[in-house]
């Protein structure tokens, strides 16, 4: 049963309210004066507390402080005869969680009751009710899709329940939909993903973003930022969505496809050069680095923004930072007003080193131990870091803002093995190399790659993709590393999460 504290000078004019009340199943206690209150309140605390503002001895508004500073997380709602701006504004700005003017009816009371008590309960009620009717149409959603836009439509439903349902008992409905969607969703790409390559008729990929997203908005003559956040999935997009619209408004929000392998290496200097790995290995080799070297894969980004800018014949002159840590984050924040360049570039990191992070720690597995505590994590992180203070600034000078990332990530589950030489590279959902054995169906074999403008480290050598939740593992110790892995979120293999990623363009309110 639900419990209600009424305090109020003048209780005996509120019986009506009370026996109401009560029939509806709630325990009303009563105190005509704020000590009582809260002697009740130390003693018991209520779920909602209805708080008259007039009050002789210690007022309203002192009972209100005390109350919340014992116990901030009870709502309380404030109810007085003043109209005065300077008492809703005090009130207001003590935390209140309603303001009624008397005299008040008993449904304003059951409202303010179902707002403040009941609301999680009634959404979640709501919501579930909601996906049971909708269920059935995402299943045909998924069965049916055939085209990039289709299967973009499946990860924004899915994205969307996802959010809506964390932490629900549904939960399990709509994760066994996510592996329903991706076995799908793979078996498309397998069909379709060589083709693209050859033809006209193709999603938007990683070496188009540019061209895509970004020159329209230099020759429109626009100042540009173009924020690419590494390891970036949908669903964390409408997560951090909210805050930055608090300064910019969406002129358009996309999806387009990263291209396989979905991993850094491949992907991001495909957006930054325009071209296909393999293209960039041919024509810019000094640029390349192989996947056996021991540099960094994408030390080249600024160099191979150049080269574009020059094949295509542009003259903007650009600005480049890549930033891992906030005291370099403060720093681009404090170049931003000085610089002159219409092109601007900052690649920012952190969200791959948490999935990282999170492989790798214990405790960090603990934080985010699944899809809801990722993008809690990653909310945190941008309510809290230097980069929300970045694109803010941003807006204030006027920067479009186009805020992507060149893949995305998954949490596996599944261990599957595969047998390969020494020169196999490490990530555990893409194998790259000489006679890759795995018997795994579900498993997405390139044996030409050339055909999807991907290197050859070896003249005999194919790429291997993990599909869905699965990854690889070697034999020797297979136990171990499938253990080690299971439930880590990680990139380069084919599922939507991974492929189809956000691609956003935003202008200032203030423009």
């Amino acid at each position: 049963m639900n419990t209600i504290l009424w305090v109020d000078d003048e209780i005996d004019l509120l019986q009506p309210y009370i026996i109401y009340l009560s029939g509806k199943g709630y325990e009303v206690r009563i105190a005509t004066n704020g000590r009582d209150a809260l002697d009740i309140v130390e003693n018991s605390v209520p779920d909602i507390v209805f708080l008259d503002e007039n009050m002789p001895g210690l007022t309203g508004l002192e009972t209100l402080q005390e109350i919340k500073r014992q116990h901030p997380e009870v709502p309380i709602v404030m109810i007085t005869k003043s109209e005065e701006e300077h008492i809703m504004e005090q009130a207001i700005g003590e935390k209140i969680a309603d303001y009624l003017i008397k005299p008040v009816n008993p449904s304003q009371i059951l409202l303010c009751l179902k707002k403040h008590v009941h609301q999680q309960t009634i959404v979640n009620e709501h919501t579930q009710e909601n996906y049971r009717q909708e269920w059935s149409d995402i299943s045909y959603m998924i069965d049916t899709a055939a085209t990039f836009e289709e299967w973009a439509a499946v990860e924004r439903t899915l994205s969307k329940w996802d959010i809506d349902l964390e932490q629900s008992s549904m939960q399990g409905m709509i994760d066994d939909q996510r592996i329903q969607a991706n076995t799908a969703f793979s078996k498309w790409i397998a069909k379709n993903y060589e083709k693209w390559f050859s033809c006209t008729e193709r999603p938007v990929m990683s070496h188009d973003v540019m061209k895509h997203s970004v020159f329209p908005l230099l020759d429109n003559g626009e100042k540009v930022l173009l924020c690419v956040i590494d390891n970036f999935r949908y669903d964390q997009w409408k997560t951090i969505q909210p805050l930055l619209g608090e300064f910019y408004t969406i002129r358009e929000e996309e999806q387009y496809m990263s291209i396989l392998p979905t991993a850094t290496q491949y992907a991001r200097n495909a957006i930054f050069s325009g071209l296909l790995p393999l293209q960039i290995q041919q024509m810019y080799p000094q640029y390349w680095v192989e996947e056996g070297d021991e540099e960094s894969k994408n030390q080249y980004e600024k160099e191979l923004v150049q080269t574009m800018l020059d094949r295509y014949r542009r003259r903007e002159s650009f600005s480049y930072w890549k930033v891992n840590e906030s005291d370099f984050c403060e720093r681009v924040i404090s170049q931003l007003k000085s610089v002159q360049t219409p092109l601007n570039i900052v690649v920012l990191n952190f969200i791959d080193m948490l999935s990282h992070s999170r492989t790798e720690s214990k405790m960090m597995r603990e934080l985010a131990n699944d899809e809801a505590a990722y993008r809690s994590l990653t909310l945190s992180w941008f309510r809290h870091s230097p980069t929300y203070n970045l694109l803010k600034r941003a807006a204030e000078l006027g920067y479009t803002l186009v805020l992507t990332t060149d893949h995305g990530t998954t949490r596996v589950k599944n261990a599957v093995q595969i047998i390969a030489d020494k020169n196999t590279n490490t990530n555990i959902r893409y194998k790259v190399g000489k006679a890759l054995n795995c018997n795994v169906k579900s498993v997405f074999m390139l044996d030409r790659p050339e055909k999807t403008g991907l290197p050859c480290p070896n003249v005999s050598s194919s790429y291997a993709f993990c599909t869905g939740n699965d990854f690889f593992a070697y034999p020797n110790q297979f136990n171990y590393y499938a253990q080690y892995f299971r439930n880590t979120f990680q990139h380069g293999g084919i599922s939507l999460e991974e492929m189809i990623i956000p691609l956003v363009t935003l202008v200032p309110k203030s423009r």
